[in-house]
């Protein structure tokens, strides 16, 4: 399965440590924010990005926590040089 250049990017820092946290209005999400392993927000993830990442099941949260990357996840980032 092919990914896109701005899940590739999301994926690299979540398998580098770092986290998706969601703020929910009621029901609805009313903001999304991806945090890297030092704590920096990365502002490039939109609902629509984080939706593909979770169809693809890339993305999980465990009672209630931040959303982790997978072990498919992990299978669907290519690797870099700089990954930890």
């Amino acid at each position: 399965m092919d990914i896109s250049r701005a899940e590739q990017r999301i994926l690299h820092y979540l398998a580098q440590g770092g986290r998706i946290e969601i703020i929910r209005d009621g029901k609805a999400i009313a903001e999304i924010r991806c945090f890297t392993r030092d704590g920096w927000v990365y502002p490039g993830i939109d609902l629509m990005l984080f939706r593909k990442l979770k169809r693809k099941r890339a993305i999980k949260s465990a009672s209630g926590r931040p959303y982790r990357i997978t072990e498919h996840g992990l299978r669907l980032v290519r690797s870099e040089l700089d990954n930890r």
